[in-house]
């Protein structure tokens, strides 16, 4: 028996503090997690995203960046706040803000690597730069803004860590409270979604979202392949996904805090037509 309420009661927040206070009982991974699983059950559990890594455990986030010197340090210091092992990869891409002047003054922090592009390329081409680095046991995106949090990297990993899945995909639009994006943007995704289900034969309901964690040998398999600059490359990396034989692909919530362009957003119309031609082109 549960001492929890019905699952549906949660909010996702609910839910992250409810976790936050169960997994400081103990300083022990180990024996915090069994008594969790006695108190609460193994469904319960699930639900919190309550488990435990191997101790030796590392996640590579890969941090594409341009020009996010307002954001950068808040994004790094929430990473580190994870809860998960990390070796942080971070990949400016021509900044011009002051961003490539903030990155130097870390260039001795262990935690980090910090590899740079003498002019900008695009979101594509940093990630490939910094998948091709990485050496964790899984490898996630992490953008530069703060519309993602790291929070979710434990939800995120579980498929990886107890189901064996290969490849997890955090989308904004199944399960639980959300934060409402606008009409045109939802519009957009969605068809490039369908579109791009149409070519992989995958269910996918939320192709687009930046967070995407692969086992490192996944997704290094097909990195050299990858040819987008920009953010095609994301119908690219889930076609490619596609083809590979027997792949394990999964599909958790996350939350999503989506600013404007004001707030400097970068992604435009373009890139949803291009996106269009690259799941169809892959």
């Amino acid at each position: 028996m549960s001492i929890l309420p019905e699952e549906n009661s949660f909010s996702p927040e609910e839910v992250q503090r409810l976790r936050d206070s169960l997994l400081s009982l103990s300083e022990d991974d180990s024996l915090r997690v069994d008594l969790l699983r006695t108190l609460l059950g193994e469904t319960a559990c699930r639900r919190l995203s309550i488990f435990q890594l191997p101790t030796d455990f590392v996640l590579s986030v890969v941090i594409p960046i341009f020009n996010e010197v307002d954001t950068l340090a808040k994004v790094v210091q929430a990473v580190r706040e994870s809860g998960v092992c990390c070796e942080i990869i971070l990949v400016d891409d021509g900044s011009t803000d002051g961003t490539r002047e903030l990155l130097e003054s870390w260039q001795d922090a262990e935690d980090l690597k910090i590899l740079m592009h003498d002019k900008n390329q695009g979101k594509g081409a940093a990630l490939k730069t910094g998948f091709e680095q990485a050496t964790g046991d899984a490898v996630i995106v992490q953008d530069a803004d703060l519309e993602y949090t790291p929070q979710d990297f434990l939800t995120l990993l579980q498929p990886i860590v107890e189901d064996g899945a290969d490849v997890v995909y955090g989308s904004r639009f199944i399960a639980g409270m959300r934060n409402v994006p606008r009409l045109r943007h939802y519009i957009v995704n969605k068809t490039v979604t369908w579109w791009s289900n149409l070519f992989t034969n995958f269910l996918l309901t939320d192709m687009e979202t930046c967070y995407k964690v692969f086992r490192r040998d996944v997704i290094q398999k097909i990195s050299p392949t990858l040819q987008e600059k920009r953010f095609g490359i994301e119908p690219e990396i889930t076609a490619k996904l596609s083809r590979i034989k027997g792949i394990k692909l999964r599909e958790v919530p996350i939350r999503y805090y989506p600013r404007s362009y004001d707030e400097g957003k970068k992604i435009g119309w373009r890139d949803g037509v291009r996106a269009l031609w690259c799941a169809m082109r892959y």
